[in-house]
């Protein structure tokens, strides 16, 4: 059995990060030993370690969610997890889209700066003007 900490440790995950995942549902609830300490077997440190390179793929919390559930039931096809997947990708190439947009914003503003006086910035022009700020190159706040 494993405690907390080595769980943390060995998937390289936060203690509190693992209560989160507990208190959301993510992972299941731990037996505990009579001192109330939580302990862990080789399937929750699995688990923990499919959420975390999850994660780290950018997964969001809830397609993990409906991930583990579908690994939780073998029998069901593939296709519902490859669906997953493929939704998670459209989200990236749309966010790796906005991004380009950016630097490309980006690189045209610096591109456009002729080193001058801060009093004709074209850097700081663009970044006034609010209707270009509109555009889509726009990224949504964080």
């Amino acid at each position: 059995m494993l405690t907390i900490g080595t769980m943390a440790r060995r998937t390289r995950t936060k203690v509190q990060t693992i209560r989160y995942y507990e208190q959301i549902g993510l992972m299941p609830e731990p037996g505990r030993t009579e001192g109330g300490q939580r302990r862990y077997g080789d399937a929750e440190l699995d688990r923990l370690a499919f959420i975390r390179h999850s994660r780290e793929l950018g997964f969001p919390l809830e397609a993990i969610r409906e991930l583990l559930a579908l690994s939780d039931t073998p029998e069901t096809s593939c296709a519902q997890v490859d669906a997953v997947a493929r939704r998670h990708l459209k989200e990236v190439e749309a966010r790796i889209a906005r991004l380009q947009s950016l630097e490309a914003e980006l690189r045209r503003m610096i591109g456009e700066c002729r080193n001058d006086r801060v009093s004709d910035c074209r850097i700081l022009e663009v970044l006034r003007d609010h209707e270009e700020c509109l555009s889509d190159h726009r990224t949504p706040e964080l």
